[in-house]
């Protein structure tokens, strides 16, 4: 009997096998790294990566599925069943860093990618299929209007590259949306790292929290205007033309400010 997708876990599962196979080969497991699943589902794309590598582990919350899965992979795959978003995904990282694949669910994807974000320095990299606007937005570049808060905390500590655009029909039940495959390498070394890293999030979330105004205005209270050009920035610009760096300069400046 075949499992009933569920609305309250935002379950889409893959079925095209074409789609499966490029998805596994985007992610080419190699047979010592340590590779954990979220959301499996059914398994689809969890048989596809157990061709390639004899042991895996999954992050599955449906009750229902996790019996399932221990019975079609037996020892081959370790399923935890757990909310991902409260994983402890740094427990299962070897010295080299853990792998990160799945399907996230669409209504739960921003929030784990920033859960996952607090493990960066434990993980190598992550593989993900997701809707196409939360990728577009993940690797979007300054000055378009995709990118956003989201851009810019992902980018700080990883490096962003959009893969290939998945369409509905490769799902059941089909999303309303195309999706696509993101892949996200975290930094082994920041580039731009900030002074204080709590301070750059809240600089980073207050000035795209009105994003049509200018800086001098969106920060008022965090930083003034004059202290926003000292930082080599015009106060007159807007969120969505800052680099990361840029955004880093503000935090530094309104930390040097706070000292």
């Amino acid at each position: 009997m075949n499992h009933v997708p569920r609305k309250r876990f935002g379950q889409h599962f893959l079925h095209d096998p074409n789609v499966i196979e490029r998805i596994a080969a985007a992610i080419a497991p190699q047979p010592d790294d340590t590779l954990v699943e979220i959301g499996p589902g059914e398994g689809a794309l969890t048989a596809a990566l157990l061709a390639r590598i004899p042991r895996m582990h999954a992050v599955e919350l449906d009750r229902d599925l996790v019996p399932r899965l221990r019975a079609r992979f037996g020892d081959a795959l370790e399923v935890h069943q757990a909310d991902a978003l409260r994983f402890d995904f740094a427990a299962l990282a070897p010295p080299e860093g853990l792998r990160v694949a799945g399907n996230l669910p669409y209504n739960i994807s921003t929030p784990l990618i920033f859960h996952l974000l607090d493990n960066a320095a434990q993980i190598r990299d992550m593989t993900f299929l997701l809707q196409l606007e939360v990728v577009e937005r993940l690797a979007a570049e300054p000055g378009g209007k995709q990118y956003g808060r989201l851009s810019v905390m992902v980018q700080y500590r990883c490096r962003a590259e959009s893969l290939f655009r998945v369409g509905p029909g490769a799902f059941t039940p089909p999303p309303k949306v195309d999706s696509a495959v993101v892949r996200l390498q975290p930094h082994a070394v920041l580039p731009h790292p900030a002074k204080d890293e709590a301070l750059f999030a809240r600089i980073v979330a207050q000035a795209f929290a009105q994003r049509r105004k200018t800086l001098g205005r969106a920060l008022r209270g965090m930083l003034d205007a004059s202290r926003i050009a000292a930082a080599g920035i015009d106060p007159v610009r807007r969120a969505e033309t800052l680099s990361v760096a840029e955004f880093v300069a503000l935090a530094d400046a309104a930390a040097g400010a706070v000292g």
